[in-house]
C-alpha cells in the first residue's frame, strides 16, 4: 500500500494557525494558509502593490489574479478562476496520481471543473405500478373473462402499463428447481409433523387439556412459535451436513474454475452507497478492496463509484476531499468516482436506481458495498466468474463475515456469526437454491435485467407500511427471480467482510428500520407473479419480527392462566352437555421435557456448528483451541438467552409502531466503538426494567414455585441497564481477546485486506469540514471546483445565495443549518464568495478561525 499523504489543505492549515486574527495580519495569515509554491508566485505581485498599502481586499484580489494568471477586476471571479492554481499549487507531498489529476479538470486551466464522474450514459429505469391485491386482480380477471378475453378494465389515467416479459428459462435452471421443489417438501413436512407432536404435548401439560379460551389461545399461539423455531433447527441440520459432506450439487461456487479468463473490458461496476457515514472508515475499506484489486490483477476490470447521499455539509466536504487523496494516493482518476445526490430519494435503492439511470447501460455487472464492507480482489474475481458462466444468474450474495470491532457485544456477535452461520446460510442454499436472499450488499448484480424489472414504486396507501420501500433488498430479488433470473448464496465464498453494531442499542436501532420494512413487504405478498419462495422469504422477514409480540402475547397468556388456576374456582365441566367433570391438573415433569425439547431446537444447531469445526481439527485453532471455543460457546449461549427478553421487548414496540404509522427516523449506524452511557441505557431500558420486577412479583404473588419458570425472561429485563452497559465496553472486548474468548479466523490471522484497512484508518488525514472548506484556500478550491456552475461561467449566482454568503462570513458557523452549508456548498461562485469575504470583512465571525474539532 502506497503511504498515506496529508488531506488538500494548505501547510500551515492546522489547529494552530486557525486563531481568529486581527484586521491588521488577516491577509497575512491567510498568505500563512497558502502552500509554498502558491506564496512564492504571489509575494512579489503582492509587494509591487501600491507598496503594500492596499486594502486587504484589494491585495486578496489582486492575489487571486496572480494565482489564475488572469488580470480580472472582478474579486468574485478572480477567486472562483484561482481554484485551479490554488489546488494544484496545495499538492504536496507528490502522490503517484498527481499526473493524472489533469485529465479531471476540464479543461485543465482557470475556467476549470473538477469531473468527479464519467460522462453521462442515460438509461431508462421505471417502476411498474405494484399490482399486490388479489381482490383487484380477481375482479379484473373477472372482467377479462366477460369482454370476451379482452383487455380488462382500464385503469382511471389511461392504459395499464405492461409488465416487463420474464426471461425463459434455460434447461439447467429446470433441473435445480426440480431438487429444490423436493427438498422444500422436506423442510415443511418435518416443521409440520414436529409442531404438531409438540402441540400435543403441550395440550397435555396444560390444566384443562386445551379446553380453556385462555389454553386454546396459547396453544394457537405455541404452534405458530413453534413452527418458526422448528424452521431454523431443520435449515441449520440440512447446512450441517452439507458442510460435513462437503457435497453440493448446486453449489454455485463450483460452476466456474477460479483460474477462468475475465471479460475483457470494464464490465463491473463497484458501487458504495453512503448517508453521512465515518468518512475515514469508508474510504479506508475502499482503499483497502481497491488495493486488494490491484494486486490481482485486475485493475482494469472495475471501475470504483462513491455514491454519496450525504445530507451533512462537513460529511459532503470531507467525502470530497476523500476521493482526491485517495485517487492521488493510488492513481485511481478515472476508475474512482465520486458522486453527490441533489435529489435524496428512496434513500440507498434510489441511490443505486440513479446510478443505474445515469451510468448503467455501460456494465454488464454492479457489486453494492455497504459503508463498512471490505472484499478481496478475489472474491470479486470469483462473483465475475460465476456471472460469466451462469447467464441466467441474476443476483449472487456472498456471506460476509463479520470482523474488525472491539466491544464486548460486537466481539460476540462476530463469534456467533462466525461460528454459526456458515450452517444457517449453506441452510438456506439447500432449500432455496436459485430462488434464494438478497442482503442488499457484498453481492454482484446484472445491471441489464435489474435495471428492467427491479426499479421499486412506492406502496399505495397511507401509514407506516406504506410510501417508500425500506427493505427494498427481499423485494429486488423478488422481483428478479419474477422477471426469471436466478438469485444464488455463494455461501462458501471466502473474502467477503462487514461489521456488526457496536453496542445493544445500536443494533435494535438498526432492527427498527428492518422491522419496517419487513412488515411492509408483507403487503407485496399477494403480488402478482412471485415465486412461492419468495413469497416464503417475505413471511421469514415478517416472522423475524412479529414472532417477538406473539412470545410476549404467549408469556402474558400463560401469566393470565396462572392467575386463573390459582385465583378462581376450577370449572369442571368445559363443554356443553359434559356428563364427566374436567379435573384440572399440571403434570410439571412433562413440562420440563417440553421445555428440554424447545431448548434443544434453539441450542443443538450452535453444538453441532462447534462440533463441525472439532471434526476439522486444523480449523478450531483460531478459535482459540477446543477448551476456548467450548468456553466461548457456553457464554456466547448464556449471553444470547440474557438478551433474547430484551430484543423481544424492544422488537414488540417496532411492531405496534409500525402498524401505528409512527414514521422510522434512520440514521446511518455508528461504525466506531462507542460505549453506552448509563443515562442513555437507562432511558431505553429503564421501562423494561420496571415491568420485569412487576411481573416477577405478581407471579411470586400468586405462587412463588412458578417464579423459576419466569426469571429467564423477566430476569433479563430487570438486569438490561448493566447488561448493555457493560457489554459496550471495548476494554472488555480487549480483555475477553486477551483470553482468546470469542475468538474468531479473523483475529487469529488477520487476512490482508483488513489488515490493510487498520493501517488505512491509522494514516486517515484529517479531512476539512465545512468550516474548513469555506475558510481554508486549498480546500475551498476544491469544493469550488466541485460546485454547481451556471450555465455561463461569468453569470453570477442568484443573488439570495451571494446573501447569504456575505451573512454567514459575519455569523458564528455555528448558527449555520445544514441547509443553508449545503446551499453555499454545492455553489462554486457561493462558494469562492464566501471564502473571499471571511478574509477580506473586518467583522468575520471568530467562529470561521477557531481549531476545528477532532
Amino acid at each position: 500500500m502506497n503511504q498515506a499523504s496529508a488531506p488538500v489543505s494548505g501547510p500551515s492549515s492546522g489547529p494552530s494557525s486557525a486563531s481568529a486574527p486581527s484586521t491588521a495580519s488577516r491577509l497575512d495569515q491567510y498568505l500563512g494558509e497558502l502552500s509554498d509554491a502558491a506564496l512564492a508566485r504571489v509575494e512579489p505581485a503582492l509587494t509591487a502593490l501600491h507598496g503594500g498599502a492596499a486594502s486587504d481586499d484589494a491585495r486578496f484580489v489582486a492575489a487571486q489574479n496572480v494565482l489564475a494568471e488572469i488580470h480580472d477586476e472582478d474579486g468574485d471571479l478572480a477567486t472562483l478562476h484561482s481554484s485551479y492554481a490554488r489546488l494544484k499549487l496545495s499538492l504536496t507531498p507528490p502522490l503517484p496520481g498527481d499526473a493524472e489529476l489533469d485529465s479531471v479538470l476540464q479543461p485543465p486551466d482557470y475556467r476549470a471543473r473538477l469531473a468527479t464522474t464519467p460522462p453521462l450514459l442515460r438509461a431508462s429505469m421505471a417502476p411498474v405500478p405494484w399490482n399486490h391485491n388479489p381482490i383487484r386482480r380477481l375482479w379484473r380477471w373477472l372482467a377479462r373473462r366477460a369482454q370476451g378475453g379482452g383487455a380488462g378494465l382500464t385503469p382511471r389515467g389511461g392504459v395499464a402499463p405492461e409488465a416487463p416479459k420474464a426471461k425463459v428459462l434455460g434447461p439447467a435452471q429446470t433441473r435445480w428447481q426440480g431438487s429444490a421443489s423436493l427438498r422444500r417438501l422436506l423442510l415443511v413436512t418435518l416443521i409440520v409433523a414436529q409442531t404438531i407432536g409438540a402441540t400435543y404435548l403441550m395440550s397435555a401439560v396444560l390444566p384443562y387439556k386445551g379446553r380453556h379460551w385462555l389454553e386454546l389461545a396459547s396453544l394457537s399461539l405455541y404452534a405458530v412459535l413453534f413452527a418458526w423455531i422448528s424452521a431454523g433447527f431443520w435449515t441449520a441440520v440440512f447446512g450441517f451436513f452439507v458442510l460435513l459432506t462437503g457435497r453440493d450439487k448446486y453449489s454455485i461456487s463450483a460452476t466456474a474454475a477460479p483460474d477462468t479468463p475475465l471479460a475483457p473490458g470494464r464490465n463491473t461496476a463497484i458501487l458504495v452507497p453512503i448517508c453521512n457515514e465515518d468518512v475515514a472508515r469508508v474510504f479506508a475499506g475502499l482503499r483497502a478492496t481497491y488495493d486488494s484489486v490491484g494486486r490481482a490483477g485486475l485493475l482494469d476490470s472495475f471501475d470504483f463509484y462513491i455514491l454519496s447521499d450525504s445530507g451533512k455539509a462537513d460529511a459532503r466536504a470531507a467525502e470530497a476531499a476523500a476521493w482526491l487523496h485517495l485517487c492521488r494516493a493510488v492513481n485511481g482518476f478515472g476508475r474512482i468516482f465520486y458522486r453527490r445526490r441533489m435529489h435524496r430519494i428512496k434513500k440507498k435503492s434510489g441511490n443505486v436506481a440513479d446510478w443505474c439511470r445515469r451510468w448503467g447501460s455501460k456494465y454488464q455487472h454492479m457489486v453494492i458495498l455497504d459503508a463498512d464492507s471490505v472484499m478481496s480482489g478475489e472474491c470479486l474475481k470469483r462473483l465475475v466468474q460465476l456471472m460469466e458462466a451462469n447467464p441466467n444468474a441474476g443476483i449472487i450474495q456472498t456471506a460476509p463475515k463479520a470482523a474488525g470491532r472491539e466491544t464486548l457485544y460486537s466481539r460476540i456477535q462476530q463469534f456467533a456469526t462466525r461460528v454459526y452461520g456458515p450452517l444457517f446460510t449453506a441452510g438456506l442454499h439447500f432449500w432455496q437454491l436459485g430462488e434464494s436472499h438478497y442482503w442488499g450488499h457484498n453481492a454482484i448484480i446484472r445491471v441489464a435485467p435489474f435495471m428492467q424489472h427491479c426499479a421499486l414504486g412506492r406502496l399505495p396507501g397511507r401509514g407506516g407500511l406504506s410510501g417508500e420501500i425500506l427493505s427494498h433488498d427481499f423485494v429486488e430479488a423478488a422481483l428478479m427471480r419474477r422477471a426469471g433470473w436466478s438469485v444464488w448464496i455463494a455461501y462458501d465464498l471466502p473474502g467477503s467482510y462487514e461489521e456488526m453494531p457496536p453496542t445493544l442499542l445500536d443494533e435494535l436501532k438498526r432492527d427498527q428500520r428492518w422491522c419496517q420494512g419487513n412488515l411492509q413487504n408483507f403487503k407485496l405478498f399477494f403480488t402478482q407473479g412471485l415465486h412461492p419462495a419468495h413469497r416464503a422469504v417475505f413471511m421469514t422477514g415478517v416472522m423475524a419480527y412479529l414472532s417477538a409480540p406473539l412470545w410476549f402475547i404467549f408469556l402474558a397468556l400463560s401469566t393470565a392462566l396462572l392467575f386463573v388456576f390459582m385465583k378462581t374456582e376450577p370449572t369442571y365441566f368445559t363443554q356443553p352437555y359434559q356428563l364427566f367433570p374436567s379435573w384440572p391438573e399440571w403434570h410439571p415433569e412433562w413440562a420440563i421435557r417440553l421445555f428440554a425439547g424447545t431448548m434443544t431446537l434453539l441450542f443443538l444447531p450452535k453444538i453441532l456448528s462447534a462440533l463441525l469445526l472439532i471434526v476439522r481439527h486444523e480449523v478450531v485453532r483460531p478459535y482459540g483451541g477446543r477448551l476456548r471455543l467450548a468456553a466461548s460457546l457456553a457464554a456466547e449461549m448464556l449471553f444470547s438467552a440474557l438478551l433474547a427478553p430484551i430484543r423481544m421487548l424492544f422488537h414488540t414496540q417496532y411492531v405496534v409502531s409500525a402498524l401505528l404509522g409512527i414514521a422510522v427516523q434512520w440514521k446511518s449506524p455508528p461504525r466506531e466503538d462507542a460505549a453506552t452511557p448509563w443515562s442513555q441505557a437507562a432511558l431505553r431500558h429503564g421501562g423494561g426494567t420496571l415491568l420485569g420486577l412487576a411481573w416477577l412479583g405478581l407471579v411470586y404473588w400468586l405462587n412463588p414455585k412458578f417464579l423459576w419458570w419466569l426469571l429467564p425472561v423477566a430476569g433479563s429485563l430487570v438486569i438490561a441497564i448493566p447488561l448493555s452497559v457493560w457489554s459496550s465496553r471495548a476494554s472488555l472486548g480487549r480483555w475477553a481477546r486477551e483470553q482468546r474468548l470469542f475468538l474468531i479466523p479473523e483475529e487469529s490471522i488477520t487476512p490482508r485486506e483488513l489488515r490493510w484497512l487498520k493501517a488505512g484508518l491509522r494514516r486517515a488525514p484529517d479531512y476539512p469540514d465545512f468550516v474548513r472548506a469555506a475558510r481554508e484556500p486549498a480546500a475551498n478550491a476544491l469544493l469550488s471546483l466541485i460546485g454547481r456552475r451556471r450555465a455561463k461561467l461569468g453569470k453570477r449566482a442568484p443573488r439570495q445565495l451571494m446573501d447569504l454568503a456575505d451573512a454567514a462570513a459575519r455569523r458564528d458557523p455555528a448558527t449555520l443549518k445544514d441547509p443553508e452549508r449545503n446551499a453555499l456548498l454545492l455553489d462554486a461562485a457561493a462558494l469562492s464568495h464566501l471564502h473571499r469575504r471571511l478574509w477580506t470583512t473586518p467583522d468575520a465571525h471568530p467562529g470561521w478561525f477557531k481549531p476545528s474539532a477532532d
